[in-house]
């Protein structure tokens, strides 16, 4: 079987889309990507949410994850055989000690672009360039995070080691590209009022880390700037979890009925709990850049969605409805709460965040409606935050 999607041009506006190359079932996996670069992000990895530094696979036990976000140790797991951790296949880099879910891992790091960002022994040395350029990303980019510095720093690294730079070079550059203006709005966007001044201030410690006489141009104002709003605007969020993985192999069990509404019932006070303890914090969570993903644009009745469900960085493209040949196929950038908004409210969010107001069938269709948002939008309007909007994101 063919792949079931392909990315076409459609305007010089919209850039580029993905449509259905045959008819797609509700319910079918449409594709399955691997991304060409991931990172964690930086303060999901220093509050220990331990995750493979390749593929970001969720790397505790389902038990000793309940057990952290719970800040209870005590706390034992029904049905341990459900969980998918294997911690017998774990392996470290023995120069820099970061941690692999596999040799595969370990290996595949190493050829793409961990020689040149392994500190080696100076892993915990706050002078090395790469140790001084994430401490300042951390301190301009708080939780919930949207972005990684080190996902550019590994496009950088990848290009380095690479034998074929141009191929790589042309690779990235398939990623949707932004005028200057637009540029500048992501940049603020990301980094906020606050530090809208210190895109400087990264670029060279970014150059003192990293700089390559082949990229020469990414090191530029301008080629940083640029580099920065590909990554903000087409980093998709990826979010694994050792918990979620074993519930969702726990309500697969076929159990007695009084066993299966025990354990329902203890799964429910259990992110009861953890909710009161770690607010919506629960996966390591990280973004990545995929090709095919990348051209799906949004709608606000989407028929297909994004999820994790490999607990690790591949992406899978599901069906929500059934798709025809030649249909776009479309994702929705907002979450359940925020699609039910009036078109107003959906569009804001959707110009600020990702820069563009929506002409899909449900924002035409109440394109006639007032412009004015029903009082309990009023008064919701500023809730709206980047946390929702992660959220979604990273549903794993």
């Amino acid at each position: 079987a063919g792949a079931a999607a392909e990315a076409r041009f459609i305007s010089s506006a919209k850039g580029k889309g993905l449509f259905a190359t045959r008819s797609i079932r509700k319910g079918e996996t449409v594709f399955v990507e691997r991304p060409v670069v991931a990172s964690q992000f930086l303060w999901n990895a220093l509050y220990s949410y331990r995750a493979c530094d390749h593929c970001l696979r969720a790397l505790e036990t389902a038990e000793e994850n309940a057990q952290r976000l719970l800040g209870r140790s005590s706390l034992v797991l029904p049905h341990p055989e459900q969980c998918s951790i294997r911690k017998d296949l774990h392996q470290q880099c023995p120069r820099c000690q970061v941690t692999y879910c596999s040799a595969e891992c370990r290996q595949a790091a190493l050829e793409q672009y961990h020689q040149v960002l392994c500190l080696g022994p100076s892993h915990d040395d706050p002078t090395h360039p790469l140790n001084k350029l994430q401490e300042a990303w951390r301190n301009m980019h708080y939780p919930p995070e949207t972005s990684s510095i080190m996902l550019m720093a590994r496009m950088v690294a990848t290009v380095k080691q690479a034998k074929d730079k141009e191929w790589w070079i042309k690779v990235f550059s398939q990623f949707c590209n932004k005028t200057a203006n637009e540029e500048e709005e992501i940049v603020h966007k990301l980094l906020g009022d606050k530090f809208k001044g210190q895109l400087e201030l990264l670029r060279l410690l970014f150059t003192e880390a990293l700089y390559d006489e082949h990229l020469s141009r990414w090191f530029t104002p301008e080629g940083f700037r640029s580099l920065f709003a590909l990554v903000g605007t087409n980093g998709q969020g990826i979010g694994t979890s050792s918990l979620s993985q074993w519930v969702h192999a726990c309500d697969a069990l076929d159990l007695p009925l009084l066993q299966r509404e025990e354990l329902d019932a203890f799964i429910d006070q259990l992110y009861k709990d953890i909710e009161k303890e770690s607010g919506e914090f629960l996966n390591c969570e990280g973004s990545g850049l995929y090709v095919l993903q990348s051209c799906c644009n949004h709608s606000c009745i989407p028929n297909a969605e994004t999820s994790f469900p490999e607990n690790n960085f591949l992406l899978h493209l599901t069906a929500l409805e059934d798709i025809e040949a030649g249909e776009e196929i479309c994702i929705s950038y907002l979450d359940c709460c925020q699609r039910e908004r009036s078109r107003h409210s959906r569009n804001k969010i959707l110009r600020e965040n990702y820069l563009f107001t929506c002409s899909c069938p449900k924002c035409l269709a109440q394109a006639d409606d007032a412009d004015v948002t029903s009082d309990e939008e009023e008064e919701g309007e500023g809730e709206t935050d980047d946390a929702e909007l992660e959220d979604e994101m990273t549903d794993v």
